[in-house]
């Protein structure tokens, strides 16, 4: 078996620490006052949470959605464990498309993101209201400004990201 070299340990050990950093601070935007008449905030913690994995997978762990979704239950104001089941599907899915696919490109994985967000905001939008409620619109209104704003994202992950630039 053959040692690392140091600077592969630093930029896992960085991105260790920093993807989680920045994905709880994409939860905490929900916190932020901003007046609006319809609610189209997208879901930033779940939107940087799969840049980040799908961009390095080597980082999290297969249970590590839990605590990111139990906070964001926490900040957000939805039901107790809604992101924590729905951000966990999600990454099992993930998990299975990627032993599916050989390969991926950028479009991949705005598709596979942006269906998860669409997904996870949906089955949301079922589990915190009543299905006779109007709240249809606006959920699609934030559904495609999550889709719309995943490049941003994966942009931020790729920007924060210590590995170095291919050659």
């Amino acid at each position: 078996m053959t040692a690392r070299p140091a600077e592969f340990r630093d930029t896992v050990a960085r991105a260790r620490w920093l993807a989680p950093l920045t994905i709880v601070l994409g939860s905490l935007v929900t916190i932020v006052p901003i007046v609006a008449i319809v609610p189209v905030l997208p879901p930033f913690g779940l939107m940087l949470l799969m840049a980040w994995r799908l961009r390095r997978p080597d980082v999290f762990r297969s249970w590590s959605p839990i605590p990111f979704g139990l906070f964001d239950d926490l900040v957000s104001g939805q039901p107790f464990g809604s992101a924590m089941m729905l951000w966990t599907l999600c990454f099992l899915v993930l998990e299975v498309i990627e032993s599916r696919l050989v390969w991926r490109d950028f479009w991949q994985d705005w598709l596979i993101a942006g269906g998860a967000v669409v997904l996870c905001l949906a089955a949301g939008r079922l589990l915190a209201s009543p299905l006779r409620s109007a709240v249809g619109t606006p959920v699609l209104l934030q559904m495609a400004v999550a889709v719309a704003l995943y490049p941003l994202a994966a942009a931020l992950c790729a920007r924060l990201d210590p590995r170095p630039k291919a050659a």
